[in-house]
């Protein structure tokens, strides 16, 4: 499978939303949170994924031979689109009706305590309506969950999606550049790393190769993650949205804002 360098996402999405207080207000009780850990160890949920770890130990030993065989870039590249579709197929065989039977037992929950949004417990230090108790029974339960007849409301939790956000134009310029930059250091430092003598000489090599990728990536991103925070903020405040965080940490509901701050980065 190919690797992608997402370094500079990274470093973009860590400056970006420092702005982003890490608790949320106990007066908003319209929010919910969900302890995804606590549902993840669920027995049907550990089951499923093991099922899907051995399925996959036995498709690398297939995609190795099959890789092995492959006479061009094209026959690799098709061979690994099809394992990757082999695998994602199983995952939502195996995996899909727990994931599916999960969010709809968040849907009725929320719909029933009036939430608007419901976010990973992870990022709530004080105050929210935990629900993670309430999920794991309905999903539990017997019964078939209905969904809801109804959309969350409009909520003032905002959530960016910083996958999406890669792909803009000036963020996968500035990826790139790095990547490219990060090759070449590794071949000028590897000659400097074979040249060194003692332990204390290799370790300068690598202290002086991180310092200068360092350095890159404070000149290729620091202008970015500055912009990326200003916008966030004012399409924030333009929606008078009380937070913004990581598309990651919102379990269900919220309001997207996305698409506003690809738009603003574009211009």
């Amino acid at each position: 499978m190919k690797n992608r360098s997402l370094t500079a996402l990274i470093a973009i999405v860590a400056l970006a939303f420092a702005i982003v207080p890490s608790a949320i207000a106990s007066d908003l009780t319209d929010i919910g949170y969900l302890d995804q850990a606590q549902i993840g160890s669920m027995p049907q949920f550990v089951a499923a994924n093991q099922r899907l770890a051995a399925y996959r130990a036995q498709l690398d030993g297939q995609f190795t031979a099959a890789m092995k065989s492959a006479k061009s870039d094209a026959d690799r590249q098709n061979i690994e689109m099809q394992f990757q579709q082999r695998f994602s197929d199983k995952q939502k065989e195996l995996v899909g009706p727990f994931f599916t039977r999960a969010q709809l037992a968040i849907a009725q929950v929320m719909a029933k305590k009036n939430l608007s949004v419901v976010v990973d417990k992870r990022i709530v230090v004080y105050g929210g309506v935990d629900i993670t108790g309430d999920v794991q029974g309905l999903i539990k339960s017997g019964q078939a969950i209905a969904p809801p007849t109804a959309t969350p409301p409009p909520s003032e939790i905002g959530f960016v999606d910083n996958t999406a956000l890669d792909a803009s134009p000036k963020i996968k310029q500035a990826n790139d550049a790095l990547a490219a930059f990060a090759q070449d250091q590794r071949k000028i430092f590897a000659a400097k790393m074979t040249q060194a003598k003692t332990d204390a000489q290799k370790q300068q090599v690598a202290a002086d190769f991180n310092k200068t990728l360092g350095d890159k990536r404070d000149q290729l991103l620091k202008p970015l993650a500055d912009q990326v925070k200003s916008v966030t903020a004012s399409v924030a405040q333009q929606k008078k949205l009380l937070l913004v965080v990581d598309r990651a940490d919102i379990v269900f509901g919220g309001t997207d804002i996305t698409k506003d701050v690809q738009n603003a980065l574009g211009k």
